[in-house]
C-alpha cells in the first residue's frame, strides 16, 4: 500500500492514503480541545453562551461522549467524542465544569504543574492576541479531581519542548507526572505536547511516561491510531451555530479537511 507523509508539529510519520479519505460508513471519533471559557473572542478563547451550546449537544445523545482512554475502543460505527481542556483556566472551574459535570460529561484537563496559581504568560510576557488569565491553584485542581475530573499532565511550565535539552524535557514530562502525583495522589495517564510542539525526541520521551499524548494536529481519529500522536479538534473552529452539531456528516468532514488543509499550507509557508 502506498504512504503519504504527514507532518505533526515537525514529527514525520508514514499514513496509510486511505486513512486520509472519509469513510462515510464509519462514524466520526474525535477529541475536542478547548481552552479558555472568555469574551475576548481569542484563538485560544469560546464565550460561554457557545460553549453551552456545545455542552447542550454533546449532551444530547447524538455523539457518545467517553473518557479519552476508552475513546478509541469505541466501535467503527458510533459517533463518539472526548473532551479535552488545556492549561487549567481559572474560568474552567467556574463556567465549564459545572455544565459539564451537571450533564456527566467526563473531560480530560491538562496542567501545567509548576505554573498552578500562576497565569498564562508562560515565557514571562504577554502574547498578542492573547490574554492573560489566571490558571487554578492546586486546591481548586484537588476539588475537581474530586469530582470527577481527569487531570492529565500539560509539562511543568509549558515550554517548547523541541528546544530542551534532554535533561529538561525529561524534567518537564517526569517532573509533572510526579508533580500531579504528588498534589492529586494519582499518576497522569495522559500528556498534552505544549503547543503541539514535538518531534521524535520528544515523542519517545513522552512514550516513556504515559500511554495517551494529545498534539495539535487538526484531525478525527483513525482507524489504529497511536495512542502518543493523538489528533485533536480544536472547538475554536466549531464557535457557528450547527457547526459542532452537523458531527460526522459530510459538510462536517469538508470543512474538518479545508481547516486541516489549510493549517498543513500555513505551517508549511512558515517553515
Amino acid at each position: 500500500m502506498r504512504a503519504s507523509r504527514d507532518v505533526v508539529s515537525g514529527l514525520t510519520r508514514e499514513l496509510p492514503t486511505h486513512s486520509r479519505k472519509p469513510h462515510h460508513r464509519c462514524r466520526l471519533r474525535a477529541i475536542l480541545t478547548y481552552h479558555s471559557i472568555d469574551d475576548s473572542g481569542s484563538p485560544i478563547s469560546l464565550d460561554a453562551a457557545t460553549f453551552a451550546r456545545h455542552v447542550e449537544f454533546l449532551a444530547s445523545g447524538k455523539v457518545e461522549v467517553v473518557p479519552l482512554e476508552r475513546l478509541a475502543q469505541v466501535p467503527d460505527e458510533r459517533h463518539a467524542a472526548a473532551i479535552t481542556f488545556d492549561d487549567g483556566f481559572d474560568n474552567f472551574a467556574r463556567l465549564a465544569w459545572p455544565l459539564l459535570r451537571e450533564r456527566r460529561l467526563p473531560a480530560t484537563l491538562f496542567v501545567a504543574t509548576a505554573r498552578a496559581g500562576s497565569d498564562n504568560a508562560w515565557s514571562g510576557s504577554d502574547v498578542p492576541g492573547i490574554p492573560r488569565l489566571p490558571l487554578m491553584d492546586w486546591s481548586a485542581l484537588r476539588r475537581l479531581a474530586s469530582e470527577g475530573l481527569a487531570l492529565g499532565s500539560h509539562s511543568r511550565t509549558h515550554p517548547r519542548l523541541t528546544k530542551s535539552s534532554p535533561a529538561d524535557l525529561e524534567h518537564e514530562l517526569a517532573g509533572s507526572a510526579s508533580d500531579l502525583e504528588r498534589e492529586i495522589g494519582a499518576r497522569p495517564r495522559s500528556f498534552c505536547y505544549p503547543y503541539g510542539d514535538l518531534d521524535e525526541r520528544v515523542a519517545a520521551a513522552a512514550r516513556r511516561h504515559y500511554t495517551l499524548g494529545c498534539t495539535t494536529e487538526l484531525a478525527a481519529l483513525g482507524a489504529a491510531p497511536d495512542p502518543l500522536l493523538l489528533p485533536r479538534l480544536d472547538a475554536f473552529y466549531y464557535r457557528s451555530p450547527g457547526r459542532l452539531e452537523a458531527w460526522g456528516s459530510s459538510s462536517f468532514r469538508l470543512h474538518l479537511g479545508l481547516r486541516a488543509a489549510a493549517r498543513r499550507a500555513r505551517a508549511w509557508l512558515l517553515g
